[in-house]
């Protein structure tokens, strides 16, 4: 059994903390770090720079790319459920993405195209191997990139502001393009949590956020997540900010009220748009480490959370996932390394608008942390080196 967390290293960590927030770095933020039955919540700042009020803790965060997870496990419940299979070619439910076609090449024109050698899966959503997703170039580098700008998919680059496409709309036309490259062959990020959030409202009948609320939600008791943000609930909503390269600061990204959760969209965006609190993610993870009790099989667990990528696979991949990262179901996994893990490592991952989560199963270490600032690229910020790096420092020898 894993030992606690030592009163020095969370006064250490604070410290850190204290420091990013005094900096004006981040208006605020929430953070977890649990090891064992010791659970310890820092939160500190504001919900905006011009707002003197303290951050609270149930304070609501546009959590990006956590979603990705979420969207996983909500897949592997239907799994369980019987009404997926991880085989299931994506057709028997998007016949949009029958006979699908792919790039001779890369940088060729969007008609210079093979057909598919065979069907996507489910599995081939949840792994990010469908095909296609995020190309490391500038954009309109490649007419693939080109073609997807001008049909309004946001499926490339971050998914904000939201098109006004339903998830009928959007996989329409989505499927008017052809795949980057073969089904299984390569991994790509993104695209592949958007297609699966269409194929779950279809699989099931329901809205998507319907779905997850009775299925996910409810029964973990994660009352603040959803796609939008209730009108009872918008002071509790934080506002969201880039770097401002200029000024060496920060400019407003998205204000906490006429911003672009303040309505339900029109499709649920299940790569990168849920909102969430601390407690509520801490909810998700916790069932994650507890075998998936109470709505998940402990073998779906284990499949979210262990590496399914080639060796090749997370060669091309170490920007996203780094040097000794694997990618399981909808979020980074635990890849081969020999020796002792680098820092952090483990399962989870990280939302562009500046939130991170990671479980190491190895030092029983887990760290989830929520800011306001926007992540610019896939490399983590300062604070989320700092907060990981005093995390690991606090465990108990």
């Amino acid at each position: 059994m894993s030992r606690g967390l030592s009163v020095s290293g969370l006064d250490r960590l604070r410290d850190r903390l204290v420091a990013h927030v005094e900096r004006r770095n981040v208006p605020g933020l929430a953070a977890l770090v649990a090891r064992g039955g010791d659970v310890h919540v820092e939160v500190l700042g504001t919900p905006a720079l011009d707002d003197p009020a303290p951050l609270t803790r149930d304070a609501i965060f546009r959590i990006a790319s956590l979603t990705k997870p979420i969207a996983a496990a909500a897949a592997m419940a239907l799994v369980d459920d019987g009404v997926l299979t991880l085989q299931d070619p994506v057709e028997t439910y998007l016949p949009e993405l029958a006979d699908r076609r792919v790039l001779r090449r890369l940088g060729s024109p969007v008609h210079d195209t093979v057909p598919a050698v065979r069907s996507i899966t489910v599995e081939d959503l949840l792994t990010f191997r469908l095909g296609f997703g995020v190309v490391m170039a500038p954009p309109d580098t490649y007419p693939i990139q080109v073609a997807e700008r001008e049909l309004g998919l946001m499926t490339l680059g971050p998914p904000w502001p939201p098109p006004q496409l339903t998830s009928d709309e959007w996989i329409a036309r989505f499927a008017t393009l052809p795949l980057m490259h073969q089904p299984g062959d390569g991994w790509l990020y993104n695209t592949g949590a958007q297609v699966l959030g269409v194929l779950m409202e279809r699989a099931t009948g329901l809205p998507l956020e319907e779905f997850l609320r009775s299925r996910l939600f409810e029964p973990l008791g994660m009352v603040d997540t959803a796609f939008s943000v209730p009108a009872h609930a918008q002071s509790r909503f934080t506002t969201a900010y880039t770097p401002d390269g200029a000024s060496g600061g920060l400019r407003l990204r998205d204000p906490s009220v006429g911003g672009w959760w303040n309505e339900p969209p029109a499709m649920a965006n299940a790569a990168g748009m849920l909102v969430s609190t601390l407690d509520d993610l801490w909810a998700f993870v916790s069932m994650l480490l507890a075998g998936g009790e109470p709505v998940l099989s402990a073998a779906s667990v284990a499949a979210m959370t262990r590496d399914h990528l080639t060796a090749e696979q997370r060669a091309s991949a170490t920007l996203f996932l780094g040097e000794h990262g694997g990618w399981g179901y909808g979020m980074a996994a635990p890849g081969p390394i020999a020796g002792e893990p680098p820092v952090p490592w483990g399962f989870g991952w990280d939302g562009g608008t500046g939130t991170t989560w990671r479980s190491d199963p190895v030092r029983g270490l887990t760290g989830i942390l929520l800011t306001q600032r926007e992540m610019t690229s896939p490399e983590p910020p300062a604070l989320f080196t700092d907060f990981y790096d005093a995390a690991y420092a606090a465990i108990e020898p």
